[in-house]
């Protein structure tokens, strides 16, 4: 079963909150609202599926403040920005830090639920890219540090008897690693190999 969008509410006005949480409620969406950035960033992380209806200008740390901040905490939730007054300078920033939309108040309530729409499944795919690279960073831990490097060096082309050059050992040797690692990892050709290797995150240490 599809896992429901979460939507964070993030205003400092009053009644800006309310109208937008009966908004998104009234549609099936779970909704929580803060009236102010710092109240959201003191909640605990949430690790489903989410993203921000984040309001631009507020006292204090602003939406972009608070962009910045999410990005540097490795959170991922896409934002939609809404402002009272359309800003053409903090609207190219937020797009090209990766904002879904940017509505301007008062706020077309089919402009919103389409930009909700775009913003859940930019939120589901992320989540589907995170589990399985979870996934591939679990099977490549299974490796020792030597068929880690053995499947490193196959996977860019060399033959047995290049990696075995390569890494100052025997082809036989090779061939072990190879194989130990091809079953570890569950897959019967280079090709599948290959493929494995770029689900995996940047900078995965291998096991020792």
């Amino acid at each position: 079963m599809e896992e429901q969008l979460r939507v964070f509410v993030i205003d400092d006005d009053p009644l800006v909150l309310r109208a937008l949480e009966r908004v998104l409620r009234s549609h099936g969406f779970p909704v929580e609202v803060f009236s102010s950035p710092t109240t959201f960033l003191d909640r605990p992380p949430y690790d489903g599926v989410a993203c921000l209806l984040l309001d631009l200008m507020m006292p204090g740390l602003n939406g972009l403040d608070v962009q910045e901040l999410l990005a540097g905490r490795g959170v991922s939730h896409p934002i939609i920005f809404v402002s009272g007054q359309g800003d053409v300078s903090s609207t190219a920033r937020a797009m090209k830090e990766g904002a879904v939309d940017f509505l301007v108040k008062p706020i077309d309530e089919t402009q919103l639920l389409d930009a909700i729409g775009r913003a859940g499944a930019r939120a589901t795919a992320l989540r589907e890219q995170q589990q399985s690279e979870r996934e591939t960073a679990a099977r490549f831990a299974r490796l020792t540090r030597r068929e880690r490097e053995v499947c490193d060096l196959v996977a860019r082309g060399l033959l047995n008897k290049q990696v075995a050059s390569e890494l100052g050992t025997g082809e036989k040797v090779v061939k072990v690693h190879r194989g130990r690692a091809m079953r570890k990892l569950e897959v019967d050709s280079v090709a599948a190999l290959v493929r494995l290797l770029s689900k995996l995150p940047p900078d995965k240490p291998a096991q020792p």
